[in-house]
């Protein structure tokens, strides 16, 4: 059978990945002293009672395993990588292994850390970079993760995962909180993407449509440089012919005459129509490159606060607690 990866390199990013991680719930319950046990230790019988192998079986069955989870935010853990599959012209999908008995352990949203050994060492030390991504899997696949990458010139860990061959490895630590969503926490949500940014969103977006409880009107305004540089858009046009509480806008800089969507800059016009209006029920979403950043929310503060907002959507009367910058 063709893997899920071989189906998107032949396909363009035209294919169906899955659902945004969700949050992996505290499974380790705490030991239960059965009923009693206070009157047999005040009684003075408290080695029987402990010894006991009828109670020591009794409490050993009210107690669950913890759950497994796969990366540890303390710790970096090696991940071996599974496969590759070219998406377009600069952005690669990278599938890493996984122990196929535990979970990933992310929740939406949010991303990993990634730590590679590049350049010369000093003073005996290694030279590492460390790069934040945000996996694109389903939360209940099991033995893989996904990661979605774009490959720029100067960008020292991109080049490196770029070189990576099946069976090399990547340190991972995480998860890095970024927005803790949970169902219906605003009537409506918009989202401003550009470029990889998008994956953030991908992840929320899927947790809302795969929840029949989850009743959240989501709209995406989603710009590129061109009609070749628009990620995922097989997967985003399918999700938005098959559930009505999504939709979709797309925008390039340049367009080809075959084009379809938006020409031009994200404009404020563009979210006027696109995105649903300020309220306190609403929730707009802001994650590109710093240059979309600044033109639609203001980038986020140097110590990676929110900071001030600023751009199109200060313009079109949203407040700070009204927009969430990734």
């Amino acid at each position: 059978m063709a893997s899920l990866l071989g189906r998107i390199s032949r396909a363009a990013g035209a294919h169906r990945l899955g659902n945004a991680f969700r949050e992996i719930p505290n499974s380790h319950r705490g030991r239960r002293v059965p009923f009693g046990a206070a009157t047999v230790l005040s009684g003075g019988a408290a080695a029987l009672y402990f010894f006991s192998p009828t109670v020591a079986q009794l409490d050993s069955q009210n107690v669950e395993a913890p759950e497994k989870v796969a990366i540890d935010p303390e710790k970096w853990l090696e991940f071996k990588l599974q496969e590759t599959a070219r998406i377009n012209h600069n952005t690669n999908l990278y599938r890493f292994s996984v122990d196929p008995t535990a979970n990933l352990g992310l929740y939406v949203a949010s991303c990993v850390l990634t730590r590679a050994a590049i350049g010369e060492e000093s003073e005996g030390r290694k030279s590492f970079v460390i790069r934040p991504y945000t996996p694109i899997s389903d939360p209940d696949s099991k033995g893989y993760f996904d990661l979605l990458i774009k490959v720029y010139p100067e960008g020292k860990m991109s080049q490196h995962f770029a070189q990576l061959k099946p069976g090399d490895v990547v340190e991972v630590k995480g998860p890095i909180e970024k927005l803790r969503y949970s169902p219906n926490m605003k009537k409506k949500i918009g989202m401003v993407a550009g470029g990889t940014g998008i994956t953030p969103m991908l992840q929320i977006i899927k947790a809302i449509v795969k929840n029949p409880d989850d009743n959240t009107q989501v709209s995406l305004v989603y710009g590129n440089v061109s009609p070749d540089d628009v990620l995922l858009k097989g997967e985003l046009d399918r999700l938005a012919a098959t559930y009505p509480n999504f939709k979709v806008f797309y925008t390039v800089d340049h367009p080809t005459k075959t084009w379809r969507g938006g020409s031009g800059f994200i404009s404020k016009d563009t979210l006027l129509k696109a995105l649903p209006g300020p309220s306190e029920d609403t929730l707009i979403l802001v994650c590109g490159p710093p240059g979309l950043m600044n033109h639609i929310s203001g980038n986020m503060a140097k110590d990676r606060s929110q900071g001030p907002l600023s751009g199109v959507l200060k313009a079109l009367d949203y407040t700070e607690g009204m927009v969430f910058k990734f």
